[in-house]
């Protein structure tokens, strides 16, 4: 929730304020045909936006009984902070994988002193991490993201497949509450099942961690 779609169809526009966000979820009870929904995210912001009115709605939603908690989706240090502090937030989700290590700075942490799970999207970093080819990503070079891949090739000598090695590492972190999968086939549902039973071993996540330098949010400070 936050993106409008236009009137005329031609795309969307970011919309945070209080009077979209009630209506958007009455909207959302009617097409679900549900009287409550379990967890409201905010999908995006800034730290221009109105936060303190995004809270209001939300805390209003929630004593009205209309959804049980929510959170926000956003890679913004700063903007994560301000609802930390100020919100009720149970969740924050955020991209996170071998190729972008980002929420490691400084969000992981404050996210875990606060008990807020993550949920992490992006774990395959775009199917690069799995069968798409190697191109550079975020601000590692071609070579960087190739030594990545290779080694989860040698990885996968453990019986165990590039998918599964990827969502192990994004399951590794104990703020982890889940990890975001789009899943089109069987065969990837069972790969992400596997990822769960089967967690990484210390070496493996040592070993991933230690290929390529770790990465920082260099905006939104």
């Amino acid at each position: 929730m936050g993106n409008q779609w236009r009137a005329d169809g031609s795309g969307w526009d970011w919309n945070p304020k209080k009077e979209y966000i009630l209506k958007a979820v009455a909207d959302s009870l009617r097409r679900l045909q549900t009287d409550y929904i379990d967890l409201y995210q905010l999908h995006g912001g800034t730290i221009e936006d109105s936060i303190d009115d995004v809270i209001e709605a939300f805390e209003k939603l929630v004593e009205q009984g209309k959804i049980r908690h929510y959170g926000i989706s956003s890679i913004r240090p700063n903007v994560i902070r301000e609802y930390v502090s100020k919100s009720n937030i149970t969740s924050v989700m955020m991209q996170y994988s071998i190729l972008d290590r980002r929420p490691e700075e400084s969000c992981f942490k404050l996210l875990e002193e606060n008990n807020i799970g993550v949920l992490a999207r992006g774990g395959l970093a775009r199917g690069i991490l799995v069968d798409k080819p190697v191109t550079h990503y975020l601000n590692h070079t071609y070579q960087e993201v190739k030594k990545v891949k290779k080694a989860i090739f040698e990885l996968t000598k453990n019986e165990k497949s590039a998918e599964q090695i990827a969502l192990q590492f994004v399951l590794n972190p104990t703020v982890i509450s889940s990890a975001v999968v789009g899943i089109r086939t069987l065969d990837q549902l069972n790969q992400a099942l596997e990822a769960i039973q089967t967690p990484a071993s210390v070496d493996e996540i040592q070993n991933l961690q230690s290929i390529i330098p770790l990465n920082y949010y260099e905006l939104h400070r």
